[in-house]
């Protein structure tokens, strides 16, 4: 099976600890602290790849997670800095959070990459906070945990051209007979059930053509097999629309087969198309295809007589379509376009009561300190409780009417309001 859809979960490794330590030299009695900071945590990066023809690696791992970053030691020693992890994709996928459905890239080349988690950042050691009023603390922090997020990887083969049609037009004869490609081939509908790609070559000009499994009215809406392969006609530039000439009413078919792709994505319907009508070699076709001309070009179509199963008309097909390419615009991928959003200010928060009572207050900055806290070191306490006094969340806290004895959860922490 063809696999073009994966979920995936990635967490960035956590930042290590800072160490509480003193110097313990001979003849220095009161040596100063030497605790050293933790490392930072591992990123976690999406990483195209010419190695790899579908997602079908995700089926059996899921949860992927960067190496921790090593906790500080005595003598001012930096802990080590965590595993980077790079998760191979194939060139031509999308990646989205899974959660908001926000584009966070699309890498149609070999070697792109796109960071998606950001490792913790590593906790100062005790030589950090030392003062000239506090010469030595005995505190140190805990390392920023990592940072966790389902994604959803979406793949669109990279193609110049796309073969549509309503099944069993002979898309995939005509794949096998301009190219190498060697898809399956039958004399019933569905044959073709996974995206087929095939490298044609017209004076000297190398073309990439996907043949698409066939599109039945409703695909657009997940009916037949078009719902799960629309996708793939999205990166190619010119479409080959082919036409079943024994069809009892081809002109039916093109217009479904535009309305399907209209539905699915207007841009699909606007991509320069050339009508290619099937199986000439048959003489009821031959027949009828001054007819069928007349009617597919008053409606705006351009129209080319083929036979697939003899090659006739093929090469005419293919220069037609390399006239196109140079005349249609090259395709932008979305990386490339800037998406402008509001930054959220780390020192802003919120606080909200839950409906069990207690009080939850929310902030990228004070949830950073609460779960670098350690919590069973008293000055570390009092420290956090300077931390919610001068961020301004203590006096929020008593204007939205916490008492003594009151929960009050910041990120994952607990703690009772005194």
């Amino acid at each position: 099976m063809f696999f073009d859809e994966a979920r995936i979960h990635v967490r960035s490794g956590d930042g290590g600890s800072g160490c509480v330590s003193f110097r313990r030299e001979k003849y220095v009695p009161y040596g100063g602290p030497d605790g050293g900071n933790g490392g930072a945590g591992g990123n976690v990066y999406i990483v195209a790849t010419t190695h790899m023809a579908s997602l079908i690696d995700f089926r059996r791992r899921v949860h992927f997670r960067a190496g921790r970053g090593g906790h500080g030691g005595s003598n001012n020693k930096q802990g080590a800095r965590g595993r980077d992890l790079e998760i191979h994709v194939p060139v031509g996928t999308i990646v989205r959070d899974a959660e908001t459905g926000e584009l966070l890239a699309d890498l149609v080349e070999n070697g792109q990459r796109v960071l998606v988690a950001r490792g913790g950042r590593g906790g100062r050691g005790n030589a950090a906070f030392a003062t000239p009023t506090n010469q030595a603390p005995r505190v140190a922090e805990n390392g920023e945990p990592g940072h966790a997020r389902w994604l959803t990887l979406e793949l669109r083969l990279i193609a110049d051209v796309g073969i549509v049609g309503v099944p069993n037009a002979g898309k995939s004869t005509l794949l096998a007979a301009v190219s190498a490609a060697r898809p399956k081939i039958a004399d019933y509908p569905f044959t073709t059930l996974v995206p087929n790609l095939g490298v044609a070559e017209v004076d000297q000009r190398a073309l990439v053509l996907a043949d698409i499994p066939g599109l039945i009215e409703g695909a657009h809406n997940g009916a037949g097999l078009g719902h799960a392969f629309l996708r793939h006609i999205a990166r190619t530039r010119v479409l080959i629309h082919l036409l079943d000439g024994l069809s009892p009413d081809p002109v039916r078919d093109w217009r479904q087969v535009n309305e399907e792709l209209r539905l699915f994505d207007p841009s699909l319907a606007a991509k320069p198309q050339i009508v290619a009508l099937n199986k000439l070699d048959i003489p009821e076709v031959r027949e009828r295809l001054p007819e069928l001309r007349a009617t597919l070009e008053a409606a705006g179509a351009e129209v080319m007589a083929i036979s697939a199963a003899t090659g006739e008309g093929t090469r005419d097909l293919l220069r037609r379509v390399a006239v196109l390419l140079e005349m249609a615009p090259a395709e932008m991928p979305a990386e490339a376009v800037p998406v402008l959003r509001p930054h959220e200010r780390p020192e802003a928060f919120s606080v909200s009561q839950e409906p069990d009572g207690a009080f939850r207050v929310r902030g990228a900055r004070i949830e950073r300190a609460a779960a670098m806290t350690p919590w069973g070191n008293e000055e570390a306490v009092d420290r956090f409780q300077r931390i919610l006094k001068a961020t301004g969340v203590w006096q929020a806290l008593e204007e939205a009417g916490v008492q003594p004895g009151d929960t009050v959860r910041i990120g994952n922490v607990e703690l009772e309001w005194q």
